[in-house]
């Protein structure tokens, strides 16, 4: 089934409105994909303008921020160690934005959307 991310037909009241137009091709909205740890596979989705998303179903490297030398290093991911959008996600693995993961040089808060941007980009947590 379709998502589908046009107007509601309900008020935020509870009442119902009036359709003014049937739906539109631009308001289906796609599948969530999970982006897990293991061995890079990435996926390409069309988007309006015929531009393109990479979406990274599955990845294990990460490019790691340090804040107190400002350099960016490109490290392994070993685990999830937490992540707020749900709690399942880090028995699966599953790597979303605000996720903490445990990488070579420590823990490090996820800041990209793997799903969305194909790659992670996090911070080094001061611990």
């Amino acid at each position: 089934m379709a998502l589908w991310q046009g107007r509601s037909r309900r008020k935020p009241t509870g009442g119902r409105l009036k359709p003014f137009r049937k739906k539109r091709k631009f308001e289906i909205g796609r599948e969530q994909q999970h982006c897990v740890l293991g061995e890079p596979r990435y996926k390409y989705a069309r988007t309006r303008g015929n531009h393109q998303k990479i979406r990274a179903l599955s990845i294990n490297v990460a490019n790691v921020l340090d804040p107190k030398s400002n350099t960016t290093k490109k490290v392994k991911i070993e685990t999830v160690v937490e992540n707020p959008a749900d709690p399942h996600y880090v028995q699966r693995n599953i790597i979303t934005k605000g996720a903490i993961v445990r990488t070579e040089l420590g823990l490090a808060k996820v800041t990209s959307r793997p799903g969305q941007h194909g790659q992670i980009n996090a911070i080094l947590i001061e611990q």
